[in-house]
């Protein structure tokens, strides 16, 4: 194997690092192979860093860029939009028209508001929750993630299985130094895919719980699927007692349909957060939901606010990456390159005698090394041989192969039958060596 420099990125990070904590602006970019790593440019399904390496990528900017990196026709529009102006602390046309065409598109979007991240809508959705219920609670799960913010930065991670406790009664340990006691007042926490044990913790606890908060298929640990019936049960339990239903949708919105998990799976939430792949980098999110909770902000019984909500940058990018999913209809081929890629890695896996596990629908998924043939909730990720997985990632990079450290793969519509032969030829060799 051809062996790889990082020399300039590693330059640049020892300079990064007297002005910048650790060297990045967000904590996740510390843990690249070798170390934080400095891009130029990217194009397709193609980055480019400083050091002149090419990487085929299945990062994909932790998820955003489903059209590829430097699509033109967001890049177009992005840049036509914004030169009569970047922000006017006012509305503008085409937020009406990105509104009426995620209301057309996603099942439950009869109202919506646009924020800049999903961790900031998922706040709103819990605001409103609260003020339509008179409840404080929200119910989520183990091992989903909602964001970096003080309520839900707790059961993210764990030190091991055991230190789980019982799934009955979970301990949510806190995913980072600094976060406020009270904060675990305002969450119940269970394993997911369990309805039975969600079906009793509500019959006793209903009375507390403003909504549920569940990402659809549980992509953030092991790309989970949900199990039958256990989303059908969600909608189920939440009509019974009056709590609202609110699907975060950051990573499967436009992934598993243009009409997001919600349409793929038919079920209706209450209310859902939609980001990441809605703006092709750039940042956007929004709350959308039913009339009768998203009212409470209509009627400024809620408040919702931002100086920074929907520019006219952010909203240009949106439309233009809903109107060439909608023109070119990329699903059935993305699931087909999806189930291709997932399927080279099994044969590649079982060629090499390496117990991996590869799992999800197809446009992400992903892969880690168990003896188990399904994990089904964050309990079981506790299977997986972390380091192996580790040299794994690493060995792919050294390959000019990117994949996000945690075993998550994503599809672009710029990907190629090219692509997945390459990458599966890497994780081969890769593999042989472990």
């Amino acid at each position: 194997m051809e062996r790889i420099a990082y020399t300039e990125s590693a330059k640049l990070l020892e300079r990064a690092k007297k002005v910048l904590a650790g060297g990045v602006s967000s904590e996740f970019r510390k843990y690249n192979h070798p170390h934080a790593i400095f891009y130029t440019h990217g194009k397709g399904s193609r980055v480019y860093d400083v050091d002149g390496n090419e990487y085929l990528d299945f990062t994909l900017s932790q998820g955003p860029l489903i059209l590829g990196h430097s699509h033109p026709h967001v890049l177009k529009s992005v840049t036509e939009y914004s030169e009569p102006g970047q922000l006017f602390a006012g509305q503008h046309i085409r937020e009406i028209e990105l509104a009426e065409k995620l209301s057309a598109l996603v099942p439950s979007a009869e109202l919506m508001r646009f924020c800049l991240d999903g961790s900031e809508a998922v706040q709103t959705a819990f605001r409103v929750a609260r003020a339509k219920t008179g409840k404080q609670k929200f119910l989520r799960f183990e091992g989903h993630y909602h964001g970096w913010l003080d309520n839900v930065a707790w059961g993210i991670s764990a030190p091991d299985a055991a230190s789980l406790g019982p799934r009955e009664e979970p301990v949510a340990w806190p995913w980072s130094g600094g976060l406020p006691e009270q904060a675990r007042n305002e969450f119940i926490i269970l394993p997911w895919n369990d309805l039975d044990l969600l079906r009793t913790k509500l019959a006793s606890h209903h009375h507390e719980i403003a909504g549920i908060i569940t990402e659809p298929v549980m992509c953030n640990s092991g790309c989970i699927p949900p199990q039958e019936g256990f989303l059908q049960g969600l909608r189920a339990l939440c009509d019974q007692y009056g709590i609202a239903l609110i699907f975060d949708e950051v990573i499967t919105g436009f992934r598993l349909s243009i009409g997001g998990a919600q349409r793929y799976f038919g079920i209706s939430p209450d209310m859902s957060i939609f980001a990441k792949a809605m703006g092709s980098g750039y940042p956007i999110s929004a709350i959308v939901g039913k009339r009768e909770w998203m009212g409470l902000i209509e009627s400024a019984k809620v408040i919702h606010a931002g100086t920074m909500n929907s520019s006219n940058a952010t909203i240009a990018a949106a439309l233009a990456t809903i109107e060439v999913l909608e023109q070119e209809q990329p699903y059935d081929r993305m699931f087909a390159l999806g189930n291709r890629l997932m399927d080279g890695l099994r044969e590649a896996a079982a060629r090499h005698g390496q117990p991996m596990l590869v799992q999800g629908p197809g446009p992400m998924f992903n892969t880690g090394f168990t003896h188990l043939e399904q994990v089904r909730d964050y309990r079981d990720t506790f299977t997986y041989d972390k380091a192996k997985l580790g040299k794994f990632i690493a060995g792919l990079h050294d390959r000019k192969v990117r994949v996000i450290g945690r075993g998550l793969w994503y599809i672009s519509t710029a990907h190629t039958g090219e692509d997945i032969e390459r990458a599966v030829a890497a994780a081969s060799d890769v593999m042989a060596t472990l």
